[in-house]
């Protein structure tokens, strides 16, 4: 049973290995320091904050953001250390509140990994503080216990570490405070056109996820209050801007600060003990699209936990065998004979009876999962639904960004037909790259090379098409780099429709430009954000989001130009300008490792079905299904059509 705690009560931890997940109505930095017998804190290296996220035993977000995870290992907590403290503080100059008083009440959670919640304090009574310890995990006779404190400090994170005895408290919190600020930064938008802040905002409670590179984890996002579904990671809020009267405002526009509505209720079960019958939208949210968006998450979770389960009972079934059989081989007078045989006759019975019992579990979870899809997989949005989807036919341009966009599907072997929605958070922090190369992939080795480099034009212009199609009109422009030529057929879509804000650019002449105006963009965005300046922007630069698509690459590319692409992906997500690379990597490899970050920056996704994505959860490796357009199907077309449409409207 779980405790709530009160200030200053305490409760024992039947776990070592812990998750602490906080929840607040606004982006929180979130800090860890250890303490010696005495309560000290005896330099940097016993405090782990967004900069520097690790210590021993503790790792903290390197995100703020007002859902935030502690992964705690207090087996390994240094044996001089008996405390670790859980700090909170509010991220200075964002633009948001600058003290726990104006904002919901955060509330943290002490779960096993597994997600079962051990523990849960609502720290209650701020005021004027803008820094807080919110829990201390503390040792007693070789046992640990956690306290919940709830002490703030109005002079903030410095006054806090300061009163930790840690040297120098006052220039490390504002180093801290800087390191936030910077990332802070990465997640303003260009701003945007005309209409005030208050039509601007999208349904906002949900932080943005941090896509994954090659071998990373799947991010997700948790909603900003406990939801029936366990916790997901945390990551950055994203803030908007609007543009009015020439100034413009990188505030979140209407960022709530109270806790989500509950979900509504859900459908009783079809019979008594029987299952209850799925219902869309039944995760916590602000509105329908933010509770499917939840709901997709929570799926996806749900399946990663399960198909863990399963797979560490068929292990543990196997070594459990393993090691009968050992022992009945290992007196040589039991290895022949009706004895013997029984003996591995009797292992292989148990281990068939474990491996029935774990795929009985298993397939019951994947029915739930599945009857949850066939409900859940009609109701989505366009942005969130498949090509296939008949949404698609009924969608008219929005008036809002939405809160996310699906890339495509993922899936385990386990269950190949239960696709989850792989959905990323809008406006994206990170470019995309899709791997034109042949590593990886058995279909793709078996293609030719033209062909393959096809298919990933086209994956490219289907994201494309996505993003143009979710956008309000006018706030999304594309640019295409074509050196050759070669992507005419794949680009059809786009030049066609005229959708793109000026013809493919072609040779190097071609590719200097492109790079040349979209570098002086970020220059500009970057100069006035930092500076506070936005006022002084020139007059032509328009207000709308920008990204660029590269074929090929690197060819019509020269050492200048792969500068300014790796500047655009480093930079560019900070100001509303991303990257779309079409590239194989191993073409690329004369630069040598130069051009590794950029890879690293770059979201990989595939045209053909990969297995290179893993979960934040349990690590599974995840089958990756690009969002293909239907053979034949006009709705990519007739979609970018209605923006060609919808932007003629505006102009009006």
């Amino acid at each position: 049973m779980t405790a709530e705690l009160v200030r200053g009560q305490n409760h024992p931890l039947p776990h070592t290995r812990l998750e602490i997940r906080v929840a607040a109505g606004t982006p929180l930095l979130a800090c860890a320091t250890l303490g010696d017998s005495d309560g000290v804190t005896r330099g940097t290296e016993w405090l782990a904050h967004p900069g520097a996220p690790a210590l021993p035993g503790i790792e903290v977000s390197r995100q703020a953001a007002a859902d935030l995870r502690f992964h705690v290992d207090l087996g390994a907590v240094p044996e001089q250390a008996g405390l670790v403290r859980i700090l909170l503080a509010l991220p200075e100059s964002t633009g948001g509140p600058d003290r726990f008083g104006v904002t919901a009440a955060p509330f943290a959670a002490v779960t096993s990994p597994e997600g079962t919640e051990v523990a849960s304090f609502t720290l209650t009574g701020l005021a004027a503080e803008s820094a807080v310890v919110a829990l201390e995990l503390y040792r007693r006779q070789g046992a640990w216990k956690v306290r919940a404190v709830g002490q703030g400090y109005a002079g903030g994170l410095a006054e806090l570490l300061s009163d930790q005895g840690l040297a120098g408290a006052r220039a490390v919190a504002e180093g801290i405070q800087e390191t936030v600020a910077r990332h802070l930064a990465g997640a303003v938008q260009a701003p945007l056109s005309g209409a005030p802040d208050s039509a601007r905002s999208r349904p906002d409670a949900v932080p943005s996820s941090a896509a994954p590179a090659p071998g990373e984890s799947v991010q997700a996002q948790q909603p900003a209050s406990p939801a029936p579904r366990a916790a997901v990671p945390d990551a950055v809020p994203q803030p908007a801007a609007a543009q009015q009267d020439g100034a413009v405002n990188y505030t979140h526009p209407g960022r709530r600060t109270s806790t989500p509505p509950t979900p509504p209720p859900v459908a009783p079960p079809a019979e008594p003990g029987q299952p209850r019958r799925p219902v869309a939208g039944d995760a916590t949210g602000w509105s329908m699209e933010e509770r499917l968006y939840n709901q997709v998450w929570g799926m996806f979770e749900d399946l990663a936990r399960s198909v863990a389960a399963y797979r560490s009972a068929m292990d543990f079934a196997e070594s459990r065998m393993d090691q009968e059989l050992d022992r009945v081989l290992a007196d040589p007078r039991n290895r022949v004979g009706g004895a013997a045989d029984a003996a591995r006759a009797a292992a292989r019975a148990r281990h068939d009876d474990l491996a029935a019992r774990a795929r009985e579990v298993l397939d019951r979870d994947l029915d739930q999962l599945v009857a949850e899809s066939e409900v859940v997989e009609p109701a989505l949005p366009a942005a969130y639904a498949r090509w296939d989807n008949p949404v698609w036919h009924a969608h008219r341009v929005p008036a809002e960004i939405p809160m996310a966009l699906r890339l495509g599907d993922v899936h385990l072997p386990e269950h190949p037909a239960l696709r989850i929605p792989m959905l990323v958070r809008l406006p994206l922090e990170r470019g995309l790259w899709v791997d034109s190369g042949r590593a990886g992939s058995e279909a793709a080795l078996l293609m030719d090379e033209a062909q393959l480099q096809g298919l990933a034009m086209d994956t490219a212009v289907s994201v494309a098409g996505r993003l143009l199609a979710v956008y309000p009109p006018g706030e999304f422009m594309v640019h295409v780099i074509d050196p050759a030529g070669s992507a005419a057929a794949s680009l059809a879509p786009l030049t066609v429709t005229g959708v793109l804000a000026e013809p493919p650019a072609a040779g190097a002449a071609g590719v200097s430009a492109v790079l040349a105006r979209l570098t002086r963009r970020v220059d500009l965005l970057q100069m006035a954000v930092r500076g506070g300046a936005a006022g002084s922007l020139p007059p032509d630069l328009d207000a709308a989001e920008h990204l660029l698509i590269v074929h090929d690459f690197p060819h019509g590319f020269d050492d200048r130009a792969v500068t300014q692409l790796r500047y655009l992906a480093d930079e560019g997500p900070t100001v509303g300008v991303h990257l779309l690379v079409v590239a194989d990597r191993e073409q690329t490899s004369e630069y040598g490792p130069v051009l590794d970050p950029l890879w690293r920056s770059l979201l990989r996704i595939t045209p053909l079905a990969d297995d290179h994505l893993a979960d934040p959860w349990v690590g599974h490796a995840w089958t990756y299904e690009p969002p293909a357009v239907p053979r034949g199907s006009r709705v990519l077309v007739q979609a970018l059509e209605r923006v060609v449409a919808a932007r003629r409207a505006r102009r009006r």
